[in-house]
């Protein structure tokens, strides 16, 4: 995956899901805390490095806290210097949705769980190589699930 695909997903439609999952605001209150609530939900974000996935180098799979999809492999985690927990690349092409973001006056690319539409975080073009991405997410909008 690279940027050109990202931008492409973000004006030209995402991936299809390999599953949805759909819950009233009531039932999401209902099942998420206050504050995993207000950022998945309500597209907020956590203080930098507050989030205890900042500085986890556990090996996992990192699912999305509302709806337990996989997102992202503990594999290609690195640490950005940014505060919050950042990949290279999701787990699979379909797993996250791009929406394009103009809010606080510039243009970022929003990334979604794109089974629940949780907000996770932004994604930008200054990662790594291979794929040049940096995927920063809160860390309350995933879960880390080791592998035994």
């Amino acid at each position: 995956m690279t940027w050109k695909d990202v931008i492409h997903f973000a004006t030209k439609g995402n991936p299809t899901p390999d599953k949805t999952v759909l819950k009233t605001a009531a039932e999401w209150q209902e099942l998420l805390t206050p504050e995993q609530y207000q950022i998945t939900r309500l597209k907020g974000t956590e203080r930098a490095f507050s989030g205890e996935h900042c500085s986890t180098y556990e090996t996992g799979k990192y699912t999305c806290t509302c709806c337990d999809t996989q997102l992202f492999d503990s594999s290609i985690q690195f640490n950005s210097g940014s505060g919050w927990p950042s990949f290279t690349e999701p787990i699979k092409e379909n797993a996250i949705k791009y929406i394009k973001d103009a809010s606080h006056g510039m243009i970022r690319v929003e990334v979604l769980c794109n089974t629940c539409d949780a907000h996770l975080g932004h994604v930008f073009p200054d990662g790594p190589e291979p794929s040049g991405l940096r995927f920063c997410v809160n860390s309350i909008s995933i879960q880390l699930k080791n592998e035994k």
